[in-house]
């Protein structure tokens, strides 16, 4: 798509909603609460995406020592503060509106733990890698809350995440295109946003009510429902039609990747074959398991996991 195609803050074209989806709480990793969007049994995969969950973790819950590999991890705070550890020594505190993309590749071997006292919310999105990119290197790119990229206009507000909106960019780099958006919208305010036509998107609300569509959109959707966006149109057309309230969601596009997907809990490969190696990788820890053999995340050895 041209450039300055996708930067034109004009949609012609508005995508309409498809599909939409309550995501209803569930039990993930120790004792952690989730609401799982994308990654259940409605929606296994929606390419490029594997999994949405907005999380919700009181001490001592949360996601101890487990694998990956195959794809990418975003978690994106919004409440509270978690503690990321992995087998290579990387270790640091997610803090509300910091954001962390994890590319897990070959492997990763982590712990995701609650920082603080009281109840840390947040989301993560897992988004698929291409064949190519599956056995890369792990890698991290971490943004405090600070750099994130805000822009505000006519009652809109954005922090992106990744991708570009309201003429602002993020340095986040992405090995498969994404867009990854926060938008906040003041009572009465109307939001345009581009999507590269070719892309897969959805909205995710967090707080309020919105109408999202075309003109003739139904009823205004409340905070946790997911709304599947239909393919061709140029860009989301979102309303805040309440007197009084914000709304705040995220908006999220991909570029599909279109390959065979096999999943086998956190690992996702292209052939059973491949799942199959992962799995013996990780139990002889080798080909990027390694260092695992003999690492216990500090959450895991304080809390004799």
């Amino acid at each position: 798509m041209p450039e300055n195609e996708m930067l034109s803050s004009v949609v012609k074209e508005p995508r309409l909603v498809v599909k939409k989806f309550l995501a209803r709480p569930q039990h993930e990793g120790l004792g952690a609460m989730v609401r799982r969007s994308i990654g259940r049994f409605e929606l296994r995969y929606f390419d490029p995406f594997l999994v949405l969950d907005e999380f919700s973790v009181t001490a001592p819950a949360g996601f101890p020592d487990h694998p990956h590999r195959g794809f990418e991890t975003v978690t994106y705070m919004l409440q509270g503060a978690v503690t990321h550890e992995d087998f290579e020594g990387h270790k640091g505190t997610i803090k509300a509106g910091d954001l962390q993309w994890m590319t897990a590749g070959r492997g990763i071997v982590h712990s995701e733990m609650p920082a603080e006292q009281g109840t840390q919310k947040g989301l993560q999105l897992w988004i698929n890698l291409s064949s190519k990119h599956k056995m890369i290197e792990p890698r991290y790119q971490e943004m405090s809350s600070k750099d994130v990229a805000e822009a505000s206009k006519d009652g809109i507000k954005v922090r992106v995440i990744a991708g570009e909106a309201l003429g602002v960019k993020s340095p986040v780099y992405t090995r498969t295109p994404t867009m990854y958006l926060d938008f906040t919208l003041k009572p009465g305010a109307h939001l345009q946003q581009p999507i590269p036509k070719s892309w897969n998107s959805f909205v995710y609300v967090l707080e309020g009510e919105g109408t999202f569509g075309g003109k003739k959109s139904s009823a205004p959707v409340s905070a946790h429902h997911l709304l599947l966006l239909g393919s061709g149109g140029d860009g989301l057309e979102a309303w805040n039609k309440s007197g009084s309230k914000p709304l705040r969601f995220i908006l999220v596009g991909g570029e599909p990747l279109g390959e065979p997907l096999v999943q086998f809990g956190p690992f996702v490969m292209n052939t059973q074959e491949e799942i199959d190696q992962a799995v013996e990788d990780f139990e002889n820890c080798v080909n990027g398991f390694e260092k695992a053999k003999h690492w216990r995340s500090e959450a895991a050895i304080r809390l004799d996991f």
